[in-house]
């Protein structure tokens, strides 16, 4: 892969809602939901993008539930948090008035 495409241009369905509901996504590609539909919405913008590779940064693994039509690579991360506020201190003040 030479550099990062921007797939907003590709996007289909939810996911390009979901561009204009929260433009600082950037040009990271959502997963909105693992529904029939988002699936297939989330097959089609990814097989529309002109790119030679995805790097697929999802909790599952895409290729087990979507055909892509280009080679994929799948990452895993970890959150190592370092200082205060930590996530969970963060969660906690946002959503206090929830309980």
């Amino acid at each position: 892969a030479k550099e990062i495409i921007d797939p907003r241009p590709y996007a289909v369905g939810s996911i390009a809602e979901t561009y204009v509901k929260y433009p600082d996504i950037g040009i990271l590609l959502p997963a909105m939901g693992y529904g029939k539909k988002q699936v297939q919405e989330l097959e089609e913008t990814i097989n529309a993008a002109d790119c030679d590779l995805v790097i697929i940064g999802t909790p599952i693994d895409l290729t087990r539930i979507i055909q892509i039509n280009k080679k994929s690579i799948r990452v895993k991360y970890e959150l190592q948090e370092i200082g205060r506020p930590n996530l969970e201190e963060v969660l906690n003040q946002k959503f206090k008035d929830r309980r």
